[in-house]
């Protein structure tokens, strides 16, 4: 029997580290289906979705732990997605001026219509012979089958004033 499993990993960023976790998940008899891996701020952090043989998964776990200089979490994941992940995937894009509270008022916003943000992805950069410092954003977010997008729209243009917010259907 199979057991997926998620599981964040980080730790001072280092070459080989990739090549570490994909040799203990090998080892182990897994198999590496999903990442979401950066270096932030000189870490390295990441998410892994893998699966492997369910008697094989705390040897695997144990081998993890003992990695030195990393701290990792391993969660069970189930193996059938959920019945709520049946809406309608959205695409979000925000670009401004930084400034604190951006990322909240969105999720306030997103989450108020009960959209989930399935992946989200920011950063800060100094504007080309501007100055100052643009926010940029990318999320994919999964909305009830309810919730229309026009009125999602809407609600983000209202704390928008100073960002430009482009929201579209994610296309099949």
């Amino acid at each position: 029997m199979m057991q997926s499993l998620v599981m964040t990993v980080i730790g001072k960023d280092r070459p080989g580290l990739v090549e570490t976790l994909a040799s203990l998940v090998e080892e182990h008899g897994g198999n590496w289906e999903e990442s979401r891996l950066a270096r932030l701020a000189g870490e390295f952090s990441g998410m892994l979705h893998i699966s492997l043989p369910a008697e094989r998964a705390a040897d695997l776990e144990k081998a993890l732990s003992a990695l030195e200089g990393m701290s990792v979490v391993v969660a069970e994941a189930p193996v059938e997605p959920s019945a709520e992940e049946s809406g309608p995937m959205l695409e979000l894009e925000v670009v401004g001026q930084d400034h604190p509270g951006i990322v909240h008022r969105i999720s306030e916003v997103v989450a108020a219509r009960g959209v989930n943000i399935e992946e989200l992805d920011t950063e800060v950069a100094s504007a080309p012979m501007a100055g100052h410092k643009m926010f940029q954003a990318r999320a994919r977010l999964r909305a009830p089958k309810d919730v229309g997008m026009s009125d999602l729209t809407a609600d983000l243009e209202e704390i928008a004033a100073d960002l430009m917010i482009e929201l579209r259907e994610e296309e099949a």
